[in-house]
Protein backbone atom coordinates (compact mmCIF):
# COMPACT_ATOMS: atom_id res chain seq x y z
CA UNK A 1 0.00 0.00 0.00
CA UNK A 2 1.41 3.21 -0.71
CA UNK A 3 1.55 6.43 1.37
CA UNK A 4 -0.63 9.41 0.69
CA UNK A 5 2.35 11.68 0.89
CA UNK A 6 5.08 9.93 -0.59
CA UNK A 7 5.94 7.49 -2.97
CA UNK A 8 8.60 5.41 -3.07
CA UNK A 9 10.12 6.00 0.79
CA UNK A 10 10.09 9.14 3.19
CA UNK A 11 14.20 8.54 3.02
CA UNK A 12 13.96 9.49 -0.74
CA UNK A 13 11.32 12.30 -0.13
CA UNK A 14 13.09 13.84 2.41
CA UNK A 15 16.10 13.94 0.58
CA UNK A 16 14.83 15.02 -2.71
CA UNK A 17 11.73 16.82 -1.98
CA UNK A 18 12.89 18.46 1.06
CA UNK A 19 16.53 19.19 1.39
CA UNK A 20 17.43 19.22 -1.81
CA UNK A 21 14.52 21.09 -3.55
CA UNK A 22 13.44 22.78 -0.41
CA UNK A 23 16.64 24.33 -0.05
CA UNK A 24 16.77 25.20 -3.80
CA UNK A 25 13.17 26.68 -3.60
CA UNK A 26 14.12 28.51 -0.37
CA UNK A 27 17.07 30.00 -2.32
CA UNK A 28 14.62 31.10 -4.71
CA UNK A 29 12.30 32.97 -2.96
CA UNK A 30 15.26 34.81 -1.25
CA UNK A 31 16.20 35.65 -4.74
CA UNK A 32 13.33 36.42 -5.87
CA UNK A 33 12.66 39.03 -3.19
CA UNK A 34 16.26 40.09 -3.43
CA UNK A 35 15.14 41.69 -6.88
CA UNK A 36 11.66 42.78 -5.66
CA UNK A 37 9.94 40.06 -7.74
CA UNK A 38 5.87 39.43 -7.33
CA UNK A 39 4.77 36.60 -5.84
CA UNK A 40 3.59 35.39 -9.23
CA UNK A 41 6.63 35.25 -10.95
CA UNK A 42 7.72 33.02 -7.35
CA UNK A 43 4.93 30.91 -8.31
CA UNK A 44 6.06 30.09 -11.64
CA UNK A 45 9.58 29.50 -10.52
CA UNK A 46 8.42 27.18 -7.63
CA UNK A 47 6.12 25.07 -10.44
CA UNK A 48 9.61 25.05 -12.58
CA UNK A 49 10.99 23.34 -9.81
CA UNK A 50 8.54 20.94 -9.02
CA UNK A 51 9.12 19.66 -11.94
CA UNK A 52 12.86 19.02 -11.38
CA UNK A 53 11.76 17.73 -8.17
CA UNK A 54 9.56 15.17 -10.01
CA UNK A 55 12.10 14.35 -12.43
CA UNK A 56 15.19 13.15 -9.76
CA UNK A 57 12.21 10.98 -7.94
CA UNK A 58 11.44 9.28 -11.19
CA UNK A 59 15.24 8.97 -12.61
CA UNK A 60 17.11 7.99 -8.97
CA UNK A 61 14.44 6.32 -7.13
CA UNK A 62 12.26 5.09 -10.01
CA UNK A 63 9.12 6.83 -8.80
CA UNK A 64 6.20 7.82 -11.37
CA UNK A 65 7.58 11.01 -13.49
CA UNK A 66 4.08 12.09 -14.41
CA UNK A 67 2.21 11.88 -11.56
CA UNK A 68 0.12 14.86 -10.35
CA UNK A 69 -0.70 13.91 -7.12
CA UNK A 70 3.27 13.00 -6.12
CA UNK A 71 3.49 16.77 -8.10
CA UNK A 72 1.34 18.57 -6.25
CA UNK A 73 3.17 16.98 -3.05
CA UNK A 74 6.11 18.32 -3.81
CA UNK A 75 5.02 21.77 -5.34
CA UNK A 76 3.29 22.63 -2.01
CA UNK A 77 6.35 21.73 0.19
CA UNK A 78 8.33 23.84 -2.04
CA UNK A 79 5.91 26.84 -2.34
CA UNK A 80 6.68 26.55 1.61
CA UNK A 81 10.13 26.84 1.68
CA UNK A 82 10.09 29.58 -0.98
CA UNK A 83 7.71 31.50 1.40
CA UNK A 84 9.91 31.30 3.68
CA UNK A 85 13.37 32.11 2.03
CA UNK A 86 11.00 35.28 0.18
CA UNK A 87 9.53 36.64 3.66
CA UNK A 88 12.72 36.42 5.80
CA UNK A 89 14.50 38.28 3.10
CA UNK A 90 11.89 40.93 2.60
CA UNK A 91 11.29 41.56 6.37
CA UNK A 92 14.98 42.23 6.52
CA UNK A 93 14.92 44.74 3.21
CA UNK A 94 11.89 46.51 4.24
CA UNK A 95 13.66 47.45 8.03
CA UNK A 96 16.95 47.98 6.44
CA UNK A 97 16.52 49.60 3.63
CA UNK A 98 12.79 51.38 4.74
CA UNK A 99 14.20 52.20 8.18
CA UNK A 100 12.63 55.45 8.57
CA UNK A 101 9.18 53.71 8.02
CA UNK A 102 9.40 50.39 9.15
CA UNK A 103 10.56 48.04 11.54
CA UNK A 104 10.44 44.34 12.28
CA UNK A 105 8.05 43.03 13.93
CA UNK A 106 8.89 39.33 13.96
CA UNK A 107 11.63 38.00 11.70
CA UNK A 108 8.80 37.20 8.83
CA UNK A 109 7.17 40.54 9.55
CA UNK A 110 7.38 44.23 9.34
CA UNK A 111 5.19 47.17 10.66
CA UNK A 112 5.06 50.58 9.79
CA UNK A 113 6.87 52.75 12.96
CA UNK A 114 4.92 55.05 15.04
Amino acid sequence: MMNPIWEVGFGDFFLVTVVLGGGAAFLTGRAAAADWRGARELGLYVLLLGCAVRFLHFALFEGTLLQPYYYLVDVIVLAAFAWLGRQLTRARQMSQQYSFAFEKSSPLTWKRKS
